[in-house]
Protein backbone atom coordinates (compact mmCIF):
# COMPACT_ATOMS: atom_id res chain seq x y z
CA UNK A 1 0.00 0.00 0.00
CA UNK A 2 2.96 2.33 0.93
CA UNK A 3 4.59 1.41 -1.97
CA UNK A 4 1.42 2.29 -4.08
CA UNK A 5 1.24 5.80 -2.30
CA UNK A 6 4.74 6.71 -3.23
CA UNK A 7 4.12 5.37 -6.74
CA UNK A 8 1.47 7.64 -7.60
CA UNK A 9 3.14 10.70 -5.56
CA UNK A 10 5.82 10.78 -7.96
CA UNK A 11 4.05 10.10 -10.89
CA UNK A 12 1.58 13.14 -10.20
CA UNK A 13 5.04 15.07 -9.77
CA UNK A 14 6.22 13.52 -13.41
CA UNK A 15 2.71 14.84 -14.78
CA UNK A 16 3.05 18.55 -12.90
CA UNK A 17 6.95 18.79 -14.09
CA UNK A 18 6.05 17.44 -17.89
CA UNK A 19 3.12 20.20 -17.98
CA UNK A 20 5.23 22.92 -16.49
CA UNK A 21 7.77 22.11 -18.91
CA UNK A 22 5.23 21.96 -21.69
CA UNK A 23 3.74 25.60 -20.65
CA UNK A 24 7.70 27.07 -20.59
CA UNK A 25 8.33 26.13 -23.94
CA UNK A 26 5.14 27.47 -24.95
CA UNK A 27 6.00 30.73 -23.36
CA UNK A 28 9.42 30.66 -24.58
CA UNK A 29 7.97 30.27 -28.02
CA UNK A 30 5.83 33.22 -27.31
CA UNK A 31 8.76 35.19 -26.44
CA UNK A 32 10.95 34.71 -29.58
CA UNK A 33 7.31 35.20 -31.53
CA UNK A 34 7.07 38.23 -30.14
CA UNK A 35 10.70 39.21 -30.49
CA UNK A 36 10.61 38.74 -33.92
CA UNK A 37 7.04 40.53 -34.73
CA UNK A 38 8.87 43.47 -33.27
CA UNK A 39 12.30 43.25 -34.88
CA UNK A 40 10.04 42.73 -38.48
CA UNK A 41 7.75 45.74 -37.23
CA UNK A 42 10.85 48.04 -36.47
CA UNK A 43 12.75 47.21 -39.67
CA UNK A 44 8.97 47.56 -41.31
CA UNK A 45 8.86 51.30 -39.32
CA UNK A 46 10.03 54.81 -40.57
CA UNK A 47 13.18 55.65 -40.50
CA UNK A 48 12.55 59.03 -38.14
CA UNK A 49 10.58 56.51 -35.80
CA UNK A 50 13.67 53.86 -35.80
CA UNK A 51 16.11 56.58 -34.94
CA UNK A 52 13.35 57.81 -32.11
CA UNK A 53 13.65 54.18 -30.72
CA UNK A 54 17.21 53.90 -30.83
CA UNK A 55 18.29 57.26 -29.04
CA UNK A 56 19.88 56.60 -25.52
CA UNK A 57 17.39 57.89 -22.61
CA UNK A 58 18.83 60.68 -22.14
CA UNK A 59 18.43 62.49 -25.28
CA UNK A 60 14.29 60.77 -25.43
CA UNK A 61 13.45 61.99 -21.61
CA UNK A 62 16.19 64.00 -19.70
CA UNK A 63 17.28 66.01 -22.39
CA UNK A 64 13.29 67.53 -22.89
CA UNK A 65 12.68 67.75 -19.22
CA UNK A 66 15.65 69.84 -18.72
CA UNK A 67 14.56 72.25 -21.33
CA UNK A 68 11.17 72.46 -20.29
CA UNK A 69 12.41 73.11 -16.50
CA UNK A 70 15.08 75.84 -17.63
CA UNK A 71 11.79 77.46 -20.09
CA UNK A 72 9.78 77.81 -16.39
CA UNK A 73 12.64 78.68 -14.45
CA UNK A 74 13.53 81.57 -16.84
CA UNK A 75 10.40 83.03 -16.54
CA UNK A 76 10.06 82.52 -12.57
CA UNK A 77 14.01 84.00 -12.10
CA UNK A 78 13.70 86.65 -15.07
CA UNK A 79 15.77 87.77 -17.72
CA UNK A 80 19.05 88.67 -16.02
CA UNK A 81 19.27 85.45 -14.09
CA UNK A 82 22.06 83.93 -16.19
CA UNK A 83 24.26 86.66 -15.34
CA UNK A 84 23.94 86.32 -11.92
CA UNK A 85 24.09 82.55 -11.38
CA UNK A 86 27.18 82.80 -13.65
CA UNK A 87 28.86 85.28 -11.23
CA UNK A 88 28.23 83.02 -8.68
CA UNK A 89 29.62 80.45 -10.08
CA UNK A 90 32.41 82.55 -10.87
CA UNK A 91 33.05 83.22 -7.11
CA UNK A 92 31.94 78.91 -5.98
CA UNK A 93 34.69 78.15 -8.75
CA UNK A 94 32.81 76.77 -11.61
CA UNK A 95 31.96 73.56 -9.89
CA UNK A 96 32.40 71.17 -12.86
CA UNK A 97 29.33 70.20 -14.95
CA UNK A 98 27.86 73.62 -13.85
CA UNK A 99 26.22 75.88 -16.12
CA UNK A 100 23.58 78.94 -15.72
CA UNK A 101 21.21 76.88 -17.35
CA UNK A 102 21.60 73.56 -15.39
CA UNK A 103 20.93 75.66 -11.63
CA UNK A 104 17.82 76.92 -13.06
CA UNK A 105 16.52 73.71 -14.19
CA UNK A 106 17.89 72.33 -10.51
CA UNK A 107 16.04 75.24 -8.84
CA UNK A 108 13.09 74.76 -10.86
CA UNK A 109 13.20 70.95 -10.20
CA UNK A 110 14.06 71.26 -6.52
CA UNK A 111 10.97 73.17 -5.71
CA UNK A 112 8.77 70.59 -7.20
CA UNK A 113 10.75 67.75 -5.28
CA UNK A 114 10.52 70.07 -2.06
CA UNK A 115 6.62 70.81 -2.58
CA UNK A 116 5.92 67.06 -2.54
CA UNK A 117 8.22 66.07 0.04
CA UNK A 118 7.01 68.77 2.38
CA UNK A 119 3.49 67.89 1.62
CA UNK A 120 4.18 64.46 2.23
CA UNK A 121 5.78 64.89 5.05
CA UNK A 122 2.67 67.15 6.57
CA UNK A 123 0.55 64.22 5.51
CA UNK A 124 2.67 61.70 7.47
CA UNK A 125 2.25 63.33 10.61
CA UNK A 126 -1.87 64.37 10.55
CA UNK A 127 -0.96 67.56 10.42
CA UNK A 128 -3.60 70.39 10.52
CA UNK A 129 -4.33 72.49 7.25
CA UNK A 130 -2.14 75.61 8.28
CA UNK A 131 0.77 73.17 9.29
CA UNK A 132 0.30 71.50 5.74
CA UNK A 133 0.42 74.52 3.66
CA UNK A 134 3.26 75.83 5.81
CA UNK A 135 4.92 72.88 5.52
CA UNK A 136 4.27 72.61 1.39
CA UNK A 137 5.25 76.08 1.02
CA UNK A 138 8.46 75.87 3.02
CA UNK A 139 9.63 72.66 0.90
CA UNK A 140 9.07 74.63 -2.26
CA UNK A 141 11.10 77.38 -0.81
CA UNK A 142 14.09 75.17 0.40
CA UNK A 143 14.20 73.06 -2.90
CA UNK A 144 13.95 76.65 -4.84
CA UNK A 145 16.51 78.26 -3.56
CA UNK A 146 19.04 75.17 -2.42
CA UNK A 147 21.03 75.71 -5.24
CA UNK A 148 21.65 78.97 -4.35
CA UNK A 149 22.40 78.21 -0.74
CA UNK A 150 25.06 75.12 -1.97
CA UNK A 151 27.07 77.86 -4.25
CA UNK A 152 27.21 80.48 -1.43
CA UNK A 153 28.53 77.71 0.99
CA UNK A 154 30.64 76.95 -2.15
CA UNK A 155 32.12 80.63 -2.53
CA UNK A 156 32.14 81.50 0.97
CA UNK A 157 34.91 78.25 1.63
CA UNK A 158 36.54 79.04 -1.02
CA UNK A 159 37.18 82.63 -0.69
CA UNK A 160 38.70 81.39 3.00
CA UNK A 161 40.49 79.55 1.60
CA UNK A 162 41.71 81.54 -0.63
CA UNK A 163 42.62 84.57 1.93
CA UNK A 164 44.70 81.92 3.54
CA UNK A 165 46.51 80.85 0.64
CA UNK A 166 47.18 84.17 -0.77
CA UNK A 167 49.96 85.61 1.98
CA UNK A 168 52.03 82.08 1.41
CA UNK A 169 52.10 82.57 -2.37
CA UNK A 170 52.93 86.23 -2.37
CA UNK A 171 56.17 85.18 -0.39
CA UNK A 172 56.76 82.07 -3.02
CA UNK A 173 56.34 85.26 -6.28
CA UNK A 174 58.31 87.19 -4.84
CA UNK A 175 61.39 84.85 -3.88
CA UNK A 176 60.93 83.83 -7.51
CA UNK A 177 60.87 87.27 -8.61
CA UNK A 178 63.96 88.40 -6.76
CA UNK A 179 65.53 84.95 -7.55
CA UNK A 180 65.71 86.08 -11.44
CA UNK A 181 62.74 84.93 -13.23
CA UNK A 182 60.53 86.70 -14.62
CA UNK A 183 56.23 87.41 -13.89
CA UNK A 184 55.00 84.66 -16.05
CA UNK A 185 57.80 82.08 -14.95
CA UNK A 186 56.85 82.68 -11.16
CA UNK A 187 52.98 82.74 -11.55
CA UNK A 188 53.94 79.28 -12.91
CA UNK A 189 55.94 78.56 -10.19
CA UNK A 190 53.06 79.86 -7.72
CA UNK A 191 50.17 77.44 -9.93
CA UNK A 192 52.77 74.67 -9.77
CA UNK A 193 54.01 74.74 -5.76
CA UNK A 194 50.42 75.46 -4.98
CA UNK A 195 47.39 73.59 -4.17
CA UNK A 196 43.40 74.85 -3.86
CA UNK A 197 41.81 77.52 -5.95
CA UNK A 198 44.46 79.90 -5.34
CA UNK A 199 46.64 77.38 -8.01
CA UNK A 200 43.36 77.36 -10.31
CA UNK A 201 43.37 80.73 -10.46
CA UNK A 202 47.10 81.41 -11.42
CA UNK A 203 46.36 78.29 -13.95
CA UNK A 204 43.78 80.25 -15.91
CA UNK A 205 45.27 83.45 -15.80
CA UNK A 206 48.24 82.22 -17.30
CA UNK A 207 46.19 80.29 -19.88
CA UNK A 208 44.66 83.12 -20.80
CA UNK A 209 47.90 84.81 -21.48
CA UNK A 210 48.72 82.24 -23.55
CA UNK A 211 46.10 82.75 -25.93
CA UNK A 212 46.68 85.92 -26.41
CA UNK A 213 45.28 88.01 -23.63
CA UNK A 214 46.75 91.25 -21.92
CA UNK A 215 48.36 90.60 -18.69
CA UNK A 216 46.53 93.40 -17.27
CA UNK A 217 43.15 92.11 -18.09
CA UNK A 218 44.34 88.51 -16.94
CA UNK A 219 45.16 89.62 -13.84
CA UNK A 220 41.56 91.72 -13.91
CA UNK A 221 39.85 88.65 -14.50
CA UNK A 222 41.20 86.50 -11.78
CA UNK A 223 40.12 89.61 -9.22
CA UNK A 224 36.99 90.02 -10.46
CA UNK A 225 36.14 85.87 -10.36
CA UNK A 226 36.97 86.37 -6.35
CA UNK A 227 36.04 88.45 -3.80
CA UNK A 228 38.95 88.75 -1.82
CA UNK A 229 39.81 91.98 -0.84
CA UNK A 230 43.75 91.32 -0.34
CA UNK A 231 43.66 89.80 -3.83
CA UNK A 232 41.81 92.61 -5.40
CA UNK A 233 44.33 95.28 -3.54
CA UNK A 234 47.50 92.59 -5.02
CA UNK A 235 45.94 93.05 -8.54
CA UNK A 236 45.96 96.55 -8.46
CA UNK A 237 49.01 97.18 -7.59
CA UNK A 238 50.30 94.54 -10.27
CA UNK A 239 48.22 96.63 -12.83
CA UNK A 240 49.80 100.02 -11.82
CA UNK A 241 53.33 98.61 -11.58
CA UNK A 242 52.55 97.41 -15.10
CA UNK A 243 51.39 100.16 -16.65
CA UNK A 244 53.56 102.38 -14.67
CA UNK A 245 56.66 100.12 -15.63
CA UNK A 246 57.89 100.47 -12.07
CA UNK A 247 59.85 96.68 -10.69
CA UNK A 248 57.84 93.92 -10.01
CA UNK A 249 60.21 92.67 -7.43
CA UNK A 250 59.93 96.14 -5.57
CA UNK A 251 56.02 95.49 -5.79
CA UNK A 252 56.18 91.97 -4.55
CA UNK A 253 58.03 92.88 -1.65
CA UNK A 254 55.93 95.48 -0.42
CA UNK A 255 52.93 93.63 -0.79
CA UNK A 256 54.51 90.27 0.95
CA UNK A 257 55.00 92.45 4.00
CA UNK A 258 51.29 93.87 3.60
CA UNK A 259 50.06 90.22 3.64
CA UNK A 260 51.68 88.84 6.53
CA UNK A 261 50.91 91.87 8.59
CA UNK A 262 46.85 91.76 7.63
CA UNK A 263 47.55 87.59 8.25
CA UNK A 264 48.90 88.62 11.63
CA UNK A 265 45.94 91.05 12.19
CA UNK A 266 43.23 88.32 11.34
CA UNK A 267 44.42 86.01 13.93
CA UNK A 268 44.78 88.61 16.53
CA UNK A 269 40.99 89.60 15.67
CA UNK A 270 39.87 85.69 16.05
CA UNK A 271 41.47 85.21 18.71
CA UNK A 272 39.75 88.44 20.36
CA UNK A 273 36.22 86.71 19.35
CA UNK A 274 36.96 83.49 21.20
CA UNK A 275 36.07 84.79 24.49
CA UNK A 276 32.42 86.10 22.88
CA UNK A 277 31.60 83.08 21.50
CA UNK A 278 32.49 80.71 24.25
CA UNK A 279 30.25 82.50 26.36
CA UNK A 280 27.01 81.29 25.18
CA UNK A 281 28.02 77.48 25.46
CA UNK A 282 29.45 78.43 28.88
CA UNK A 283 26.34 79.76 29.88
CA UNK A 284 24.08 77.13 28.61
CA UNK A 285 26.15 73.61 28.44
CA UNK A 286 29.02 73.75 30.78
CA UNK A 287 27.38 76.03 33.86
CA UNK A 288 24.23 73.60 34.55
CA UNK A 289 26.45 70.66 34.53
CA UNK A 290 29.04 72.51 36.76
CA UNK A 291 25.89 73.31 39.19
CA UNK A 292 24.31 70.12 39.54
CA UNK A 293 27.90 69.00 40.55
CA UNK A 294 28.58 71.42 42.98
CA UNK A 295 24.94 72.04 44.75
CA UNK A 296 23.25 68.03 43.88
CA UNK A 297 25.08 66.81 47.23
CA UNK A 298 24.40 69.34 48.63
CA UNK A 299 20.54 69.73 47.74
CA UNK A 300 20.25 65.71 48.60
CA UNK A 301 21.21 66.28 51.71
CA UNK A 302 18.60 68.86 52.69
CA UNK A 303 15.69 66.96 51.08
CA UNK A 304 16.84 64.50 53.13
CA UNK A 305 16.90 66.33 56.30
CA UNK A 306 13.98 67.74 55.34
CA UNK A 307 11.91 64.87 55.19
CA UNK A 308 13.25 63.50 58.65
CA UNK A 309 11.99 65.86 60.25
Amino acid sequence: MVLLLVLGFVLVLFAIGLVSMAFAGSESRDGVNRSLAYLEAMNAAPAELRDDVERPFEERVLKPLQQRLLMLGRRISGADSANRIQRKLDYAGNPRDWSPDRVVSVKVLGAIVGLFIGCALALLTGAGAPILVLMTVGGLILGFFGPDFYLYQTAYNRREQLARELPDAIDLLTISVESGLGFDAACQQVARNTEGPLSEEFTRMLAEMQIGQARSDALRGMADRTTVPDLKGFVGAMVQADAFGIPIGQVLRVQSGEMRVKRRQRAEEKAQQVPVKITIPLIFCILPCLFVAVMGPAAIQIMDNIGGT
